[in-house]
């Protein structure tokens, strides 16, 4: 009898319990739908994935250069990583994961792009707070202290005034931007994935630490409202 739902994780963190689910849809391709879930808020779901992979493509268009190092700031199932991967000019690629077991679905092959993260030499699953390491003197990575980026893109909050947890309010102010901006190399980009439309106070903000900068909304079907969805991609290079 073919599964029409299954639960393939559960587990404690310290934001609470998070599962990973997949069930029967015969609209989507492939017919499963990957569902990421922390407490009872929906994370992640493999039914849409346009603004995140969008995230990956916008921002990596806006960084020049090859050879690049990507900074990714949440795993989630893995589309931002992955699209990062398909450009060829990609150097080094490192996630930062909170959530342990997310990172080990991908090495389990639990998800659809496991694999491809998993075993592309280039790409480093990191399980460490991004948000620390944004704020930290070191940078994102311990093995190489003060290595700068081209691009850092973040999909971890709902939007910049909606936060997973309160801590992580503080990347998003003056402050916060700053050290992130100290992180990237001249020319360097920082994405942003947003659920909500575009905030004119954040951007008013990454104008202040950037120079400049600017939004895309991608649309997207939603079968379940009959309508179209969007989510809000913030995109600021670093003067060069």
């Amino acid at each position: 009898m073919p599964i029409t739902f299954e639960e393939l994780d559960y587990q404690e963190t310290p934001l609470g319990a998070i599962s990973l689910r997949r069930r029967a849809d015969l609209m989507q391709e492939g017919g499963v739908i990957y569902e990421i879930k922390l407490n009872e808020e929906f994370l992640m779901s493999s039914l849409f994935t346009a603004s995140e992979i969008q995230l990956a493509k916008l921002g990596l268009a806006a960084a020049p250069g090859n050879a690049l190092d990507i900074v990714v700031g949440g795993l989630g199932l893995g589309y931002t990583a992955a699209a990062v991967l398909d450009f060829p000019r990609i150097r080094s690629l490192r996630v930062i994961e909170l959530m342990a077991p997310v990172i080990d679905w991908h090495q389990r092959g639990l998800v659809p792009l496991g694999k491809k993260l998993s075993s592309d030499p280039r790409c480093t699953l990191v399980h460490a707070d991004f948000f620390a390491l944004a704020a930290s003197e070191g940078g994102f990575d311990r093995a190489e202290p003060n290595r700068l980026a081209h691009a850092v893109l973040l999909d971890i909050d709902h939007s910049p005034s909606q936060w997973l947890t309160p801590g992580n309010s503080a990347f998003y102010s003056l402050a916060g931007l700053h050290s992130l901006a100290g992180k990237l190399r001249p020319g360097g980009v920082f994405g942003l994935w947003s659920n909500d439309p575009p905030e004119e106070k954040f951007s008013r903000l990454l104008d202040t630490v950037f120079g400049s900068s600017e939004c895309h909304v991608v649309t997207f079907p939603n079968r379940y409202s009959g309508r179209e969805s969007s989510s809000t991609i913030y995109l600021a290079c670093k003067s060069e």
